[in-house]
């Protein structure tokens, strides 16, 4: 089943009031479809809760799945068994917290109503679920403890969730796991009793979600946010005894954290991922891993990163055969590893990102080369980006200078991030925006659209066309950045990231064609139309518009309710029209 991509696939153009945000975002009464079974609310949010411990003689494995009736493959388990624990090697002593990102077991079914795929519906393009991937939000504890054979108390909390929400799910961690711990199952019952009680994750609206005795306030985004825009949710008074605790953000990772250890080549890696090149990041521990992918991945924000990317993976995972074989060349993907093992295995990658552990600086970092990959033998080699890459664009020295001066001057870490997030934003609408002006050239003019032909299609894309568009219209309108920008564009059409987004471009168009063309039969007078026509044709017609009308409501089309209701009444009035037995066939007649 279609579902309408609603909303600029790049988030450009795009702001609306806030206040129109809740008229969009409730379409009925979330209750209506999240209280009809019970733990419908919970899976609104997660798939389910796991608990992994070491076994001396199984290893890895899964000691408890909440709620009892979650269902979860073989090779599921396996995946979040290996992926649940730091390698051995990284040697994480006390709490760590991190995240992993697998595939879906195929054949399942997606059990998520049709209110959550409206809800999915209203969501940036980056924040829309993948159904088939799962994401795990791990908080792992290693302590001694010389009353196990081991001398070590492991184990994990595990939250599996279809939404990538990393903010959220870390924060919920970091409030029960430490209790959990010391509890153990009961409190794990009461947590999840607690989430069925939350309301639909409806975006553009500030949600109360109660949490053993604390309330988390937050705003989900929606795609008509003006790209760059912060959510505003305030700590408010409560009435009661509860702890009120405002999140600033569901998703988003602290980017200068993140980009630290490796700032002087931002805007290089910027296009590697725009790209969709192959990129592995060697860190210290899962948790530098998988921040920093996470990062990578929301550098070209608003635009969507096609392609797979895992910000933790193990030699155990399902996938490792196929990402790491030398027989063709490295996928479009970003792993995220921490086995010295993959510094052998991966060493014929292009493009190798070495991170040491990441801690604010005290002072500015020093300028760090960019190295040959053969200088990469270990894992234990120096931090830095090792490519033969050459950037296609010049170097911005600006947001160097910029993020140098803040380290020297102690500029908080947030506010260092919200500098970096909007450089990465203006260079991607700087760049988005020539290939959106050349796309909305390719749709027919409203005056070609007639009721009674099917609708007109689409112009072909033309890779010369556009780039013949870039010499008045470029991304020199709003970038002062010099450099060879024809050849990025070239680079990036043959990119899967062009292709998701151009393949969404296609769907959102062709459904704006297919609603102008009901709206164009609204406005004809139908019922003179089928006095005018024999009643076979007569039939055909209102057995097309019941057509029309099923296809508006499953794919979602850009149509006002209105204008779906005087369709309704124009079929009604035709088949009245008609002789009585014509009438109860097709009053019965449903659609294809």
């Amino acid at each position: 089943m279609s579902r309408r991509e609603r909303g600029p696939e790049s988030g450009l153009g795009g702001a609306e009031v806030a206040a129109e945000d809740a008229e969009h975002a409730e379409p009925e009464s979330p209750d209506q479809c999240l209280s009809l079974l019970p733990w419908d609310r919970f899976s609104a949010w997660l798939h389910c809760v796991c608990v992994v411990g070491f076994d001396l003689e199984l290893g890895q494995a899964v000691e408890v799945i909440y709620p009892p009736h979650s269902k979860l493959t073989d090779k599921e388990k396996t995946n979040i068994c290996y992926l649940s624990f730091p390698d051995s090697n990284s040697g994480c002593l006390g709490d760590t917290q991190f995240c992993f990102r697998f595939r879906r077991s195929p054949g399942r079914k997606v059990s998520f109503c049709c209110f959550l795929d409206q809800l999915d519906r209203d969501l940036p393009v980056y924040l829309k679920k993948d159904s088939a991937y799962y994401y795990g939000y791990v908080y792992f504890r290693q302590v001694r403890d010389k009353s196990l054979k081991r001398g070590y108390f492991q184990k994990s909390l595990v939250l599996i969730s279809k939404l990538p929400y990393v903010h959220l799910f870390r924060t919920m961690l970091k409030q029960i796991a430490p209790e959990y711990f010391e509890k153990s199952e009961a409190f794990l019952e009461a947590v999840c009793s607690d989430i069925d009680r939350w309301p639909a994750p409806v975006p553009g609206k500030v949600l109360q979600l109660p949490l053993m005795g604390l309330i988390m306030k937050l705003r989900i985004p929606t795609y008509r946010d003006k790209p760059g825009t912060p959510p505003i949710v305030q700590n408010m008074h409560q009435a009661d005894a509860q702890i009120s605790m405002a999140l600033p953000t569901v998703h988003e990772v602290d980017l200068f954290r993140c980009f630290c250890p490796v700032f002087f080549h931002i805007q290089m890696l910027w296009e590697l991922v725009l790209l969709g090149e192959p990129l592995v990041v060697m860190a210290p521990s899962p948790a530098e891993s998988s921040e920093t992918v996470l990062a990578l991945v929301s550098c070209i924000s608003p635009l969507k990163y096609c392609s797979d990317f895992r910000p933790y993976f193990t030699i155990h995972d399902s996938e490792f055969k196929e990402y790491t074989t030398r027989t063709q060349a490295p996928p479009s993907v970003i792993l995220g590893v921490t086995n010295p093992f993959f510094a052998k295995t991966l060493q014929h990658w292009p493009h190798i990102i070495r991170i040491g552990d990441i801690k604010l600086p005290g002072e500015v970092p020093k300028q760090v080369k960019v190295k040959k990959l053969k200088n990469l033998k270990t894992l234990d080699s120096k931090p830095g980006v090792y490519t033969s890459y050459k950037p296609y664009l010049n170097k911005d020295e600006e947001i160097v200078k910029q993020l140098q001066k803040g380290v020297q001057q102690k500029r908080p870490t947030e506010a260092q991030s919200v500098i970096l997030r909007r450089y990465f934003l203006e260079l991607t609408e700087s760049f988005i925006i020539p290939l959106e002006r050349y796309v909305a050239s390719l749709m027919p003019l409203q005056k070609c659209i007639s009721p009674w032909k099917s609708p007109p299609q689409l112009r072909q894309f033309s890779q010369d066309d556009f780039m013949k568009t870039l010499e008045k219209a470029g991304p020199q309108l709003t970038s002062g950045l010099k450099g060879d920008w024809i050849g990025l564009y070239r680079h990036f059409l043959k990119s899967p990231n062009f292709d998701g987004w151009f393949r969404s471009r296609q769907r959102e168009m062709t459904q704006k064609l297919e609603a102008l063309h009901l709206e164009a039969l609204c406005n004809e007078n139908l019922v003179f139309w089928s006095q005018k026509h024999t009643e076979v044709e007569t039939v055909d017609l209102v057995l097309k518009l019941k057509n029309k009308l099923l296809q508006a409501d499953r794919e979602h089309l850009p149509v006002n309710t209105d204008t779906l209701k005087k369709l309704q009444t124009h079929i009604n009035d035709i088949i009245l029209a008609l002789p009585d037995d014509l009438q109860d066939i097709l009053l019965k007649t449903g659609t294809t």
